[in-house]
């Protein structure tokens, strides 16, 4: 598999790191790969994989898994997430609003398991008017 160079190494790395991830990805029912490589802005890299679950609400996706490990190490600063898919789909609703609780400001790089790039913003673009810590004041 050849990914095209982004400019930017990290990213490519990122990319690359992601899609790693999503070929460990538990998934029996859906067959559907992600793959999440979150940056922290001190430059930790934590991944993630879906873990599908015969119990359909228990499942986890990558992008939660990835956040879940950065925080039970301490980390609680994010800057970039890189999400690999088969054909470049989005995060769900709920990755959406967990990351959200931590850095409204994410840059998202959605790509595929190619290493093409489908998207790339911020995570307030994905989940407009999101509801965060600022919101329970």
């Amino acid at each position: 598999m050849t990914i095209p160079e982004p400019a930017d190494p990290a990213l490519r790395s990122m990319i690359e790191q992601a899609i790693a991830a999503a070929g460990r990805a538990y998934i029996p029912y859906s067959h559907y790969p992600v793959g999440a490589a979150l940056r922290t802005t001190s430059g930790a890299v934590f991944t993630g994989c879906n873990v599908e679950n015969a119990a359909f609400p228990a499942t986890i996706c990558a992008e939660r898994t990835a956040l879940v490990k950065a925080v039970s190490e301490g980390q609680r600063d994010f800057d970039l997430l890189v999400v690999a898919t088969r054909n470049g789909g989005s995060p769900c609703g709920m990755c959406r609003q967990m990351l959200y609780e931590f850095a409204p400001a994410l840059r998202v790089v959605i790509a595929d398991l190619n290493g093409r790039i489908h998207a790339e913003l911020r995570l307030s673009e994905l989940l407009p008017r999101g509801f965060g810590p600022h919101g329970l004041e």
